[in-house]
């Protein structure tokens, strides 16, 4: 990743507010550290009456086209359709500057958002917040995305948007599956022919986040503050999105999740269903299915992540790869009785 000028950012963020606020001034500006597929900084910004306000940036890394995951001006634009929806919360907007490509990035800025972010499953150690806390967040986030699920694309603005079909789900995954080593994917294929065998009738497209659970929200008591971390959102199915969500429970025994003790008020996967079905309005049909694409979905992931750790020479690697061919095997076990011999 090439170098970035941190003077010529702070010109070009100036130069974004000025077109937003012709009385913003910025003040100086700072990197964060984490994340991979975009960069992040925070600055202050004054306008007029307003008074200072913490602002962060969000930006694609210099030297790389910013396309897919580091498309930060495609989660602005996803950002500013969701703003005022009934019930989802996301951080706001201000401004952005599509920059010029490799060399100078894209970014936007968006108000700070205060508040907590940690995956209760993959709490190594105690938790931060007491049990009643946790699980309060939880159903909260149950409910906000049936509410984020609800959103018609077309209606704000989204209609454009490439739909994921089921199969793009699968092959993506496959695809990922073809990248690591042969240790790492015993059983993939059976497992994606039975997947592709036994689809389901698809539901409409609606906005998917991608990774949606407790550690991409950013939370403030019993409440959700902001939906964050939109690198891979997608139109398609809601039960892929609400999937996922049910995989970070105690119950659906998530493999970075291994050798951890229950994460205590984290509801059962259950109940989480139940409080989005309510709020949705409707039941989601042929839902077994979709636990078994998750599972897959994680399997493939986790084989990326386990190819990486391989690379930098991690000591004990079984402990990583029996866990997903563990994961490959329930998507199998799952399917092969819905297939007639």
């Amino acid at each position: 990743m090439a170098d970035l000028d941190p003077e010529r950012l702070r010109e070009r963020t100036e130069a974004a507010a000025h077109r937003w606020r012709p009385d913003a001034s910025v003040g100086s500006i700072e990197e964060l550290t984490g994340g991979s597929s975009s960069l992040t900084y925070t600055t202050t910004i004054r306008a007029g009456d307003d008074g200072e306000r913490d602002v962060v940036l969000k930006l694609a890394p210099p030297g790389l086209a910013p396309v897919r995951n580091r498309d930060v001006l495609r989660q602005a634009r996803l950002l500013r359709a969701l703003e005022g929806a009934d019930g989802v919360r996301v951080p706001t907007v201000l401004f952005d500057d599509a920059g010029d490509p490799p060399d100078e990035p894209p970014f936007f800025a968006m108000p700070f958002v205060g508040g907590d972010c940690f995956e209760p499953i993959l709490q190594a150690g105690p938790q931060p917040e007491p049990d009643d806390v946790i699980r309060a967040r939880e159903l909260a986030a149950a409910r906000m995305l049936a509410k984020l699920h609800a959103v018609d694309p077309a209606t704000v603005g989204l209609g454009d948007e490439p739909a994921l079909t089921l199969e793009d789900e699968i092959a993506r995954w496959v695809r990922a599956f073809g990248t690591v080593e042969e240790g790492l994917r015993t059983g993939y294929e059976r497992a994606a022919e039975l997947l592709g065998a036994t689809i389901p009738p698809a539901l409409p497209p609606v906005v998917n986040h991608g990774d949606y659970r407790l550690g991409n929200m950013l939370c403030q008591g019993n409440e959700i503050a902001a939906i964050i971390d939109w690198e891979i959102w997608a139109l398609q199915d809601p039960r892929v999105d609400l999937g996922w969500f049910l995989l970070f429970t105690n119950e659906a025994q998530h493999p970075s999740a291994a050798g951890n003790p229950p994460a205590p008020g984290v509801p059962s996967p259950e109940e989480l269903m139940a409080v989005y079905v309510e709020t949705r309005g409707e039941p989601l049909p042929d839902f077994a299915w979709f636990e078994a694409l998750i599972r897959f979905k994680e399997a493939s992931a986790s084989a990326l992540l386990t190819k990486r750790a391989m690379k930098a020479g991690i000591d004990d690697p079984d402990r990583l790869v029996t866990p997903v061919l563990k994961l490959i095997e329930q998507t199998i076990e799952q399917l092969e009785p819905w297939v007639k011999p």
